[in-house]
């Protein structure tokens, strides 16, 4: 086999494959041979098939799979061998010529080929960043004690409403001044005045008590609102549009919420038994936890400006822009011409981050351990759960959690990719040269507005 190449640019490269007989002879006879011992044909015992019937019966398909074979083989061992960073993948060439696979020949195959341009990104202290870090205010404080406070509240019952309580009775549709008897009733029907759009039919609720019976307009009082009607008719959204009465209920529980009180009980319920003993202690635990999500943030925006530096860097490089679009719209059926002129710039800047993460990674001798995934797992897992206010998983249970979320293949690449960048980032926040600057939550935000 001999392969030519070509060099169209710096990026752009053409490779001629000419494949002769003796590439593949030997790999058709052993072929036939195969299926002469697996051949079932009539009037012959199994091994038994004349070489020269196979041939007739398969030739042309066991022909074109061997060069296929040929081919391919000899495509990528030259690819590794002279170590080409190809982009993409190797697409047929319009130079190339047809092949007639009616009998053994020699066969030319000729590919386009893309190639990374070369590139050095030399980071160093005489490039300046900034790491911010977020200032942690009186408001700020409040609204994370807030945010326990009303994580770890309870509900009672009580006499009178207010706007944010819950109202549960049943509902009775009015005829006029009547009941209708054959009218929508429900009963244990639950709505809140504050979901109301009209006021007046808010000001209804508003101070009323258990059992006093309200007369009101509901597609008034929402507004038309089909999901909120239906939900509170318990009637099909299809039907909503035709339903204008006024409706009777008797109130017979009100609900309200009641935001925890900042005592042991909720230190206990927040963090665990005892850890936290008194207000003091429970003030540092919650600065310490807004630093460590103000933290993901700063992390953020951080890596966003790594990327906008490595991408000035790399400004004027020279990329294979029309093989790459051929390339795309080729192995991706559905992408049209026009979804991807909107979207290429996108991909390309992705693509270049791709190729410096690589170089840094490589430069760095970056290696992700598997204790490395469990333990971003471990956080990924430990985040989910602080949704839904365990704040205090044990140990253990993340461990568990993790190690089901990295059996899902998806997921596990996933988090490799978030690994990866985190030591991508690491390893030039220790190349370049870092000023840490405190700024406020509303400066830090303006910075993602300019964009």
């Amino acid at each position: 086999m001999n392969i030519e190449r070509q060099n169209i640019d710096e990026v752009n490269v053409v490779l001629t494959i000419n494949v002769a007989k003796s590439d593949y002879q030997d790999n058709i006879a052993k072929t036939l041979k195969d299926y002469r011992k697996k051949a079932n044909v009539p009037g012959f015992r199994p091994g038994m098939v004349p070489v020269g019937m196979l041939k007739k019966m398969y030739g042309k398909a066991i022909l074109v799979d061997e060069v296929n074979k040929a081919v391919s083989d000899g495509l990528y061992n030259y690819i590794k061998e002279n170590k080409l960073e190809v982009l993409g993948e190797p697409l047929p060439s319009a130079k190339q010529p047809e092949n007639d696979f009616s009998d053994e020949n020699d066969y030319t195959f000729v590919f386009d080929i893309a190639l990374a341009p070369a590139f050095d990104l030399a980071l160093s202290a005489k490039d300046k960043m900034k790491y911010y870090e977020i200032a942690i205010d009186d408001k700020m404080m409040e609204g994370q004690i807030k945010s326990y406070t009303g994580r770890f509240g309870t509900y009672e019952q009580v006499d009178t409403v207010e706007e944010n309580d819950m109202v549960k009775g049943t509902i009775i549709e009015m005829d006029g001044k009547n009941e209708k008897a054959d009218g929508v009733k429900v009963e244990g029907a639950v709505l809140t005045a504050s979901y109301m759009k009209d006021a007046k039919s808010k000001k209804q609720f508003v101070g009323a008590k258990k059992g006093d019976s309200i007369v009101f307009n509901p597609s008034k009082a929402y507004d038309g609102n089909e999901t909120e009607l239906a939900s509170l008719l318990r009637i099909k959204k299809e039907e909503v549009k035709d339903f204008s009465a006024d409706v009777k209920i008797s109130i017979d529980e009100i609900t309200r919420y009641k935001e925890a009180e900042v005592n042991q009980e909720l230190f206990d319920k927040a963090f665990g038994k005892d850890v936290v003993k008194s207000e003091d202690e429970f003030k540092a635990k919650v600065t310490e936890g807004l630093k460590e999500n103000l933290a993901v943030e700063s992390d953020f925006k951080f890596a966003d400006d790594v990327k906008a530096l490595v991408a000035k860097k790399m400004e004027k490089l020279v990329f294979p822009n029309d093989f790459l679009k051929r390339w795309v719209l080729e192995t991706n059926e559905k992408m049209t011409a026009e979804e991807l002129d909107k979207n290429f710039d996108a991909m390309l800047a992705d693509l270049k981050w791709q190729l410096a993460k690589d170089k840094i990674a490589k430069e760095a001798e970056i290696k992700i351990e598997p204790a490395d995934l469990e333990s971003y797992a471990k956080k990924v897992a430990k985040m989910q759960f602080a949704q839904y206010g365990m704040m205090n998983t044990p140990d253990n249970i993340l461990a568990n959690y993790a190690q089901e979320m990295m059996k899902n293949k998806d997921t596990a690449r996933n988090i490799y990719e978030r690994v990866s960048e985190e030591k991508v980032i690491a390893a030039v926040k220790g190349k370049v040269s870092v000023e840490n600057k405190t700024v406020s939550t509303e400066e830090f935000n303006k910075m993602f507005e300019k964009k």
